[in-house]
């Protein structure tokens, strides 16, 4: 295994275990799932490639999931899936330099349209009663991440740490 590979994997599981501790800080709500497990994998979009920024996001939910006791089931693997690909494109999307952009699609991304699903396969009032507290939960993983980014990106740039 090349060093770049093995640093990637370590960087990643350290995102994922910054998400699980994140997913023991829960939103209040109808979604008992709703948690700041979003933010460490929002952030890892400045130092990690977007697969590998898809997989903590991913695996930030699950353990989220975990710790609520799988309310949803196996439905929240769907959940995973969707998380790993609203971080994938949002780490594209700070990759090319859309600044306000990037936001605005998390926001709606994570916060509207990931619980959509739901309204089809549970009922459209399980997806209105889940929706604001998912909408709070994003919210607030945005702010931190919004706040802690550019200090990250100063660290990243000042300490001349290569970014992968």
């Amino acid at each position: 295994m090349k060093h770049s590979k093995l640093k990637l994997m370590t960087l990643t599981a350290l995102i994922a275990a910054l998400c699980v501790i994140g997913s023991f800080i829960k939103v209040p709500g109808f979604i008992t799932t709703a948690a700041l497990d979003s933010a460490p994998a929002f952030l890892s979009v400045a130092f990690l490639p977007p697969i590998f920024s898809g997989v903590a996001g991913a695996l930030g939910h699950l353990a989220t999931a975990l710790t609520s006791g799988f309310p949803l089931g196996p439905f929240h693997f769907l959940i995973a899936a969707e998380m790993f690909i609203i971080v994938f494109f949002f780490n594209i999307l700070h990759k090319n330099g859309f600044t306000m952009f990037k936001w605005v699609f998390l926001v709606v991304a994570n916060g509207i349209l990931s619980p959509f699903p739901f309204y089809f396969i549970i009922s459209p009032a399980f997806y209105l009663s889940a929706l604001p507290s998912l909408l709070v939960a994003t919210i607030i993983n945005v702010i931190i991440v919004i706040v802690v980014m550019p200090m990250l990106s100063k660290v990243l740039s000042n300490r001349k740490v290569t970014q992968i």
